[in-house]
């Protein structure tokens, strides 16, 4: 009975899963460290890409225009079907000058897809309408080409705050002095040119008189 007894509380004492188990189970932690070794040696490798694309220089047509102004404002257009305001954007609003002609346009594209909601020449005939209600918006009429085609419309920007307003307002006036200025300058040289234009050549009408004729 004494050695009975023995045995049996050698069994209790004994761990449940025995230490082969416990030993396995490292031996598996092994293989799975090294698994995940070998895996990220794998992620780590340098693949080249098959084909090479060249970097591709995007043509916007500002390559050769001067940024007179320039401000992040909201864009609307009166909808005359539906007698009310539609928004057609948010983003920066810019006074551009040619480089060449001088001419001066007011362009906006849109935040993230940079796409046109604005697109037309400074007009010296046209002025900023106060928008009722709000001293930091305008509203005037345009010919717009933002969609690539004339558009007859009528335009309202909103800004910020009325210092924002302001400070568009006084570019946009003395934009249209200057294209106002701009326009006088090609009628008098067009007028120039009509004027040289209309002269008679030498051989033409009255034959010259000859110097050696006159007494």
């Amino acid at each position: 009975e004494g050695e009975r007894g023995r045995a049996m509380a050698e069994e209790k004492v004994a761990p449940v899963f025995g230490a082969e188990p416990v030993a396995a189970a490292g031996a598996e932690g092994d293989a799975d460290g090294d698994e995940a070794a070998g895996v990220e040696e794998e992620c780590a490798a340098d693949f080249a890409p098959v084909v090479q694309l060249d970097e591709q220089e995007v043509v916007t047509g500002e390559e050769d225009e001067e940024v007179l102004f320039k401000m992040r404002a909201k864009l609307f257009r009166f909808d005359r079907e539906g007698q009310q305001w539609k928004e057609r954007g948010t983003g920066d609003v810019r006074l551009l000058k040619h480089k060449e002609t001088s001419k001066i346009r007011l362009l906006m594209r849109r935040e993230k897809t940079l796409k046109i909601c604005m697109n037309h020449y400074v007009n010296a005939e046209v002025e900023l309408q106060e928008n009722v209600g709000s001293d930091r918006s305008w509203v005037w009429n345009a010919v717009d080409y933002a969609e690539g085609e004339r558009d007859e419309c009528v335009l309202a920007i909103r800004f910020s705050n009325t210092e924002n307003a302001q400070a568009f307002k006084k570019e946009y006036v003395s934009a249209c002095a200057h294209m106002k200025s701009l326009l006088a300058s090609e009628d008098t040289a067009d007028g120039a040119d009509a004027a040289e234009a209309s002269q008679p050549a030498a051989g033409d009408g009255e034959p010259e008189a000859d110097p050696s004729a006159v007494n």
